[in-house]
């Protein structure tokens, strides 16, 4: 079969992943991958044929540094750029089936349920935008600080552990919430609350709330979902507006 695949490789450097435990922990976050052992092969499919691939590596991008695109590899060699979540699609049996129908081949795809039309006046429109507006401002309005863009050295004692919603794979994934945290530069940043994955690493750790860390990580301002049907004691009772990515050389005290 002729490969027709529109390749759009990456367009300069991406992340690479430092090992095998930084790989499986990437591809959990994007919720590729929900089985003991990690995924390595993958789906790339289309309206005309599907392909084996294998993801790696990632591109950061946003503001914030928060979101990524994944780095497929092709038998043939060739690298596409990709969303996880869309990857994640293309796992799904279902995706890519064809049907045909009076002699013509169309892809399938789920019905829109048709959202029922309210009118509504400009001043009606403008009042409900406002009170959403005003609502939002109230429950968001964390003080301005200045974040370093590059990684940093930290001290923080843990505040509780707590379960988070995760939209890519469906599912609450288990964070750690951090508080009294200190970014050491040549002017110390206190941030009052920050939350972090609960990696493997940090796992082998068996922190409980009370224990002081000390170690070097990236923060950035992204605000904590909640998580979804979970014990009350899971549940973090303030907005925690800041995560830590990749905290290392962690010291526990």
């Amino acid at each position: 079969m002729t490969n027709n695949t529109l390749y759009l490789p990456p367009k300069g450097d991406y992340s690479q992943f430092q090992d095998e435990k930084h790989y499986e922990e990437k591809v959990r976050e994007w919720g590729l991958s929900t089985t003991k052992e990690v995924k390595k092969q993958f789906w790339f499919k289309d309206d005309k044929q599907k392909s084996t691939v294998k993801i790696i590596g990632y591109e950061i991008y946003g503001k914030t540094e928060e979101y990524n695109t994944v780095i497929i590899e092709f038998e043939d060699g060739n690298l596409n750029c990709i969303h996880p979540a869309y990857l994640k699609e293309m796992q799904s049996p279902s995706f890519g089936k064809v049907y045909v129908s009076s002699g013509n081949t169309e892809q399938s795809t789920p019905m829109k349920k048709e959202e029922p039309k309210i009118s509504q006046t400009k001043e009606e429109k403008s009042e409900t935008l406002h009170k959403k507006t005003t609502k939002k401002e109230k429950q968001e309005k964390p003080a301005k600080i200045q974040l370093p863009e590059e990684k940093v050295h930290f001290t923080a004692a843990v505040k509780q552990l707590a379960l988070s919603w995760n939209n890519f794979n469906e599912e609450n994934d288990e964070v750690i919430i951090l508080e009294n945290v200190v970014i050491h530069e040549e002017t110390p940043i206190e941030i009052d609350l920050c939350w972090c994955s609960h990696s493997k690493t940090l796992k082998k750790l068996e922190l409980v709330p009370g224990d002081t860390l000390d170690f070097n990580g990236k923060i950035v301002k992204k605000k904590l979902p909640k998580g979804k049907d979970v014990e009350e004691k899971f549940i973090i009772d303030a907005p925690v507006y800041y995560k830590i990515n990749n905290p290392s050389k962690i010291k526990k005290s």
